[in-house]
């Protein structure tokens, strides 16, 4: 499989080579932009790119205005970098199209987790397919179908949808903000609490061993963790 590229923004050459780095380590080309400007020249030079990695504070051009630019012609997945960490920042990066909302300092690690997790879920990676595993539990996204140790566990749409956003993310803390924005959608008007509910009954139907694995971050929200 070819190696997927990568469009890296940023105007601190220190981030980029961070952020590079990590990338490279894990099998990916990486295409590097100092400013907005050279942002969208690179992008359509390469009708290639799988993902951009883009910061809002930028010289020239900033991030908003070029996801405003590439979402006019791509539904490329883009994770959007800022120090600036508020709720209505986050929110206008959901209007635009952003798929990852991620506030420095971050873990490069927790980064590249997210990405292949982006990737995954659009078809770029192969090792995600239509399978997901998880210790005991098994989901099949074409048949809409979950096992527990072998056996078939019924769950509502919105339980299943929620299971599926735990597997493709599993190891990584998710707010029940961030749970919201993914698996309700930014417009949905309600909330955190039913986060919390929906959880409840997912653990009581996958029982104690896939439950247990559901792990509550207090003050935070969730994370999936296979068991040892």
């Amino acid at each position: 499989m070819d190696r997927l590229k990568i469009l890296v923004v940023d105007d601190e050459s220190r981030m980029r080579k961070l952020v590079r780095d990590f990338l490279v380590k894990n099998s990916y080309d990486v295409l590097e932009a100092g400013d907005g400007e050279e942002a969208l020249d690179i992008f359509f030079q390469h009708k290639d790119i799988a993902l951009i990695v883009l910061d809002v504070m930028m010289p020239r051009m900033d991030g908003w205005q070029v996801c405003r630019e590439v979402r006019a012609y791509s539904k490329v997945p883009i994770i959007m970098l800022t120090a600036r960490a508020n709720e209505q920042d986050e929110l206008q990066g959901f209007q635009l199209g952003v798929d990852e909302y991620i506030s420095k300092p971050f873990s490069p690690k927790i980064l590249v987790a997210r990405i292949e997790a982006i990737l995954r879920r659009t078809n770029h990676l192969e090792d995600g397919g239509e399978i997901l595993t998880c210790g005991c539990i098994r989901v099949d996204r074409a048949a809409h179908q979950v096992m527990v140790d072998g056996k078939t566990v019924e769950l509502s749409y919105k339980e299943f949808e929620l299971l599926v956003y735990f597997m493709e993310n599993k190891g990584i803390a998710l707010s029940r903000e961030k749970i919201l924005n993914n698996v309700w959608n930014y417009d949905y008007f309600g909330d955190a609490r039913t986060i919390d509910t929906h959880v409840k009954k997912l653990r009581s139907k996958i029982g104690s061993k896939g439950g247990e694995m559901i792990k509550t971050i207090w003050g935070l929200g969730y994370k999936l963790e296979a068991e040892q």
